[in-house]
């Protein structure tokens, strides 16, 4: 398990940005996602919205210790556009992001160097007009024990303001709870010290 024990991402989507070059308009779009279904839902809106737009050039990346990333120039000349925009996530950080830029042609082509500008620009825009929080990265932890065990796994859970994920209580009782990495260590030894709380960190 590494060291980091933060992540950067976005609050929420940002507003749309434009930027426009020789008649060209590129429209920025950063929104925070969970999930490869969430990119696509948002291109599909944004398929909807702007339906005569000529390209929909994105990247995201999501995860945190081994982040997956995924660009797309979208007919656009070959690392013009997706990789620009990926490069932006990049510089500030961020993951669990996609943005997307919307272009809608003017009539002047800009070549390879003014695209691979254009698309970067809008990113940047995109990225600098959201709210990027930092946030804790939390860890799984489940907890097995007996059912006369439960007030005093309670007691721990509310010491540390754990989240409570899932829970079973029957005669023997299973509960998933999320701790702050920073903090796994002490929060592990303090069940671990009750012999008869078995605890697990799992992968998410």
């Amino acid at each position: 398990m590494n060291s980091i024990t933060t992540y950067k991402t976005l609050k929420n989507p940002s507003e749309p940005v434009l930027y426009k070059d020789k008649g060209s308009k590129f429209i920025g779009y950063a929104f925070p996602i969970e999930s490869k279904d969430d990119f696509k839902a948002h291109i599909d809106k944004l398929k909807q919205e702007h339906s005569s737009a000529g390209h929909f050039c994105f990247a995201y990346q999501l995860g945190i210790d081994t982040p997956y990333h995924r660009s797309s120039d979208d007919g656009e000349p070959s690392n013009s556009a997706g990789l620009p925009i990926y490069g932006q996530l990049l510089a500030f950080g961020v993951t669990n992001v996609l943005v997307v830029v919307v272009r809608y042609f003017g009539g002047t082509k800009l070549g390879v160097g003014g695209l691979i500008s254009a698309y970067k620009t809008t990113a940047r825009l995109s990225l600098e007009a959201s709210y990027i929080q930092t946030l804790d990265i939390l860890i799984p932890l489940k907890l097995t024990f007996a059912y006369k065990e439960l007030s005093q796994v309670m007691r721990i859970i509310k010491k540390y303001q754990l989240v409570l994920k899932t829970q079973s209580l029957e005669l023997d009782c299973e509960i998933v709870i999320l701790a702050k990495k920073i903090s796994l260590n002490s929060i592990m030894t303090t069940f671990e010290a009750f012999h008869k709380i078995k605890v697990e960190a799992l992968n998410d």
